[in-house]
């Protein structure tokens, strides 16, 4: 039988919900608001003008090729970032539960350790250590005669941010899905295995399905992760280059916005990359949701 909570004051409920509200009201919908008001007027980066110009920041915007060049290179790169990141934690978190327990915890520490580490940390950490001249990795790729150098070359710039933020967000991944593994009931793992299925026949029928809402939830999660949270490891790494390679929409609003002090177009870009990530988890959410098993 469910009881139900019946407070003496009507206002005590709205008091506990009070600081997410304010929360969301001032970090989340007053900037919002802003970036919709200022994409709509040309200003002056120093406060001297303003003038309405309705829809010409996004009609300017579609038709630039650098900005089309970034809206494709962003959703590459969101991609990238969410399918190695949650790939690599489920491994990781399979091969965990695998091990005996006392092995576990000590690999599950390991995994976890790179959570702490703030993106630009991870950036700047990955970027000395590729470096080709003072890397750890980086100048013996060039001794062996690989051709590396990030600096100059934009595809090794761009695999290198990918790699970074994808390293970033694994230990993240891993610790649901490790949650999501060691909820699925035991049973019915042992009941597969003496009905003769194999390990990998265990996993697509049962493991996977079973663990569907966690992973929904993941990539839900990442994609919001590799379009707004990877700023830092691309601003430690690349800044951008070589040659604006590795340039994806969130960096270009800042770029445009603070260094070009284009305060109208960079506005207009954050509406745009703010639309697009709201469509794509409403996409997740109509279609993919529906072969969620919960």
């Amino acid at each position: 039988m469910q009881r139900r909570v019946v407070y003496s004051s009507r206002l005590l409920p709205l008091l506990f919900v009070a600081p997410q509200v304010a929360i969301c009201l001032i970090f989340f919908y007053w900037p919002a608001g802003q970036a919709v008001q200022q994409s709509l007027f040309l200003e002056d980066p120093f406060g001297g003008f303003s003038e309405f110009v309705g829809l010409e920041n996004f009609t300017q915007l579609f038709g630039q090729k650098e900005y089309v060049e970034s809206f494709v290179r962003s959703m590459i790169y969101g991609t990238l970032v969410s399918v190695i990141s949650l790939s690599v934690a489920l491994l990781l978190a399979v091969a965990t539960m695998r091990v005996a327990r006392t092995s576990g915890r000590f690999y599950q520490t390991l995994i976890l350790w790179p959570y702490a580490v703030a993106p630009a940390i991870a950036g700047v950490m990955w970027m000395y250590v590729f470096h080709p001249t003072i890397g750890v990795l980086g100048k013996e790729m060039v001794l062996a005669g690989w051709g590396w150098n990030y600096i100059l070359k934009g595809d090794q710039a761009f695999g290198l941010v990918v790699f970074a933020a994808a390293w970033k967000q694994i230990s993240y991944n891993f610790i649901f899905f490790l949650a999501g593994l060691q909820a699925i009931p035991k049973s019915l793992i042992e009941a597969a295995a003496i009905d003769g299925a194999g390990p990998f026949k265990r996993f697509r029928d049962i493991v996977f399905p079973l663990l569907s809402p966690t992973g929904f939830f993941l990539l839900v999660v990442n994609i919001v992760y590799a379009f707004f949270e990877t700023f830092g490891v691309i601003h430690a790494v690349t800044r951008g280059g070589p040659a604006k390679s590795t340039e994806i929409l969130v960096y270009k609003v800042y770029h445009d916005g603070v260094v070009g002090l284009d305060i109208g177009g960079s506005a207009a870009q954050s509406v745009v990359l703010m639309v697009l990530v709201i469509g794509l988890t409403v996409v997740q959410f109509k279609y993919v949701e529906r072969k969620v098993h919960y």
